[in-house]
């Protein structure tokens, strides 16, 4: 068991929604479809922001809720799949525009695609039970509008903008809080499925031979459905069995917001009720890495989510991999 707590949880959504037949009339595609096919209605797209600026947003209003400050922070965790530039590290640059002291907090990023909040939280759990670091910054802010394939509708039409961070700490004497059991598990015969080539050394931005396609967004979302609906239910009920929670002992479940049948795979196959179900797809999309603690946020303010509960937070990212934390809220 992890002692910590999430202290405050902050997010940040662009002001800019766009509609189903907004990019129905733009991709020529049939009215209502998207909403049929990936249950989403609308999504947030970032204009002027930048993936920082929109980081340091949601991390001031986490530290408000936890009611510290910069200089409280002892580290700054970047747990997004786009990086602002490649050099240096996001949390870095989240350092200098959020005012954190130099020199106080160590910075670095962690990138397991639409898993990377959730495996940040694992990997600085321990770290602060460990008594490495007291006070630590996790953040995840995805901008994706230069990487949205319009050859393939499916997805472009799927993905949303936004920013969440959270601010972890140790628990102190009264505290319920508790992470019980983490696990993540990789099947990288289906990495293949969810892929974007450019951007690396292989196909290197300066190279002549890269081509546009390969620096957008790629992903056989039927094959991903298909691999995932085969390992999630052993995965989950695992995870329960490891915690000796129930399915009905889980007070509230948080997906990853892949798409409308990811969400409905946890209660159609694996049996939790959808009213402890917490989604947030329909009007926010799947928003990459920040999917998981923007609805956690969302949850939180909403009332739905506080401090005592059993929390299970699960989903799926590129890789394959699969993800889940059993917590006390």
């Amino acid at each position: 068991m992890l002692h910590i707590k999430i202290a405050g949880l902050g997010a940040y959504l662009p002001s800019r929604v766009v509609t189903n037949k907004e990019l129905e009339f733009q991709l020529g595609i049939t009215p209502g479809w998207i909403a049929r096919v990936t249950g989403v209605c609308e999504r947030r797209y970032a204009t002027d922001e930048t993936t920082v600026g929109m980081a340091v947003i949601a991390a001031k209003r986490a530290l408000d809720q936890a009611r510290l400050t910069p200089k409280h922070l002892d580290a700054i965790v970047g747990a997004s799949t786009g990086a602002q530039q490649i050099i240096p590290c996001t949390a870095a640059l989240v350092q200098k525009e959020l005012g954190a002291p130099e020199g106080r907090s160590v910075c670095f990023d962690v990138n397991a695609t639409c898993l990377s909040f959730a495996m940040a939280l694992q990997n600085v759990a321990y770290l602060i039970a460990a008594g490495v670091y007291n006070t630590v910054l996790v953040f995840s802010s995805e901008i994706g509008r230069h990487s949205r394939n319009p050859n393939e509708p499916e997805s472009a039409v799927l993905f949303g903008d936004a920013a969440a961070a959270a601010i972890i700490t140790r628990a102190t004497t009264g505290d319920t809080s508790v992470i019980l059991h983490t696990r993540f598990s990789t099947y990288s015969s289906a990495a293949h499925l969810t892929q974007l080539l450019g951007g690396g050394t292989l196909h290197h931005p300066n190279d002549p031979a890269t081509t546009r396609e390969m620096n957008m967004f790629s992903m056989n979302g039927p094959g991903v459905f298909k691999q995932a609906a085969r390992i999630s239910k052993q995965f989950v009920n695992d995870i329960l069995a490891a915690v000796g929670w129930t399915i009905e002992d889980v007070d509230v479940v948080i997906p990853h917001q892949a798409s409308r049948h990811a969400v409905d795979l946890l209660s159609k196959q694996i049996g939790f009720p959808a009213k402890h179900i917490f989604t947030n797809l329909a009007t926010r999309g799947n928003c990459i890495a920040a999917s998981i603690p923007l609805a956690m946020a969302e949850a939180a303010n909403a009332g739905v989510l506080h401090h005592g509960q059993r929390l299970l937070l699960i989903g799926t990212g590129a890789g394959l991999t699969i993800g889940g934390i059993a917590m006390i809220y």
